[in-house]
């Protein structure tokens, strides 16, 4: 995969943007959607058979719209070691299992140059777990926290997830063990953010309250060589 030019606007990268990319910034997703956008007759046909529901024909055509790039962050981000100032991510983390979350790190920390900024979001278990103490449901919990999915079932449902896949959560954090799975990868200043607030300079159209009812928000910075 060639890598992208870190121009000014590359300095800054969103990863795992989904439907929520930055203006003005490199934004990257994995989605077996986004690689369908790209495929217009074999997104025509998914379609013919039924295999895209209305979600993911509106996220087909939201690609087509926007420049995402694709890429694997557990495998390779297509820029230049310690190239970027800011590399952000949101709800993405927790549909990584916990190798892959790491893989995932160092590889920010590859392309992060020293002293550059991580901000990371991810659902906030410790609300998932407060909500279940306060109305004892567990199959509200399970559903809210999309750690068990159903399996599909048919022939159209299994070819239906080979083409787009599952967006289940694999993993879950709370403040403590997300700071210290940072702190174990090598990341300095690892901090606790109260929405709206952010050590990057001039954020511009970065959203810095995205899904805040449910989002626990945390800033490192790659170490000084």
């Amino acid at each position: 995969m060639s890598e992208v030019p870190p121009t000014h606007s590359a300095k800054r990268i969103n990863v795992g943007c989904g439907s929520s990319p930055t203006l003005g910034w490199l934004n990257f997703d994995n989605s077996p959607s986004l690689r369908l956008s790209r495929l217009p007759l074999l997104c025509r046909l998914a379609g013919l058979l039924g295999l895209l529901n209305a979600r993911q024909r509106d996220y087909v055509q939201f690609c087509r719209r926007h420049q995402i790039h694709w890429a694997d962050a557990t495998r390779h981000l297509p820029v230049r070691s310690q190239s970027l100032e800011v590399l952000y991510s949101s709800h993405m983390l927790e549909h990584l299992d916990p190798t892959e979350a790491v893989l995932f790190l160092r590889e920010a920390r590859r392309v992060l140059m020293p002293g550059g900024l991580l901000r990371l979001v991810v659902p906030d278990v410790s609300l998932w777990i407060a909500d279940y103490l306060s109305h004892g449901n567990l199959d509200h919990f399970l559903t809210r926290s999309m750690f068990c999915i159903p399996n599909p079932r048919g022939f159209r449902a299994r070819l239906a997830f080979a083409l787009t896949g599952s967006r289940h959560h694999l993993w879950g954090y709370d403040a403590k063990s997300l700071c210290d799975l940072l702190q174990r990868q090598g990341f300095v200043e690892v901090q606790v953010m109260p929405a709206g607030n952010t050590h990057i300079i001039e954020p511009g159209a970065l959203n810095l309250r995205e899904r805040e009812e449910e989002s626990l928000y945390v800033e490192a910075r790659a170490p000084d060589l």
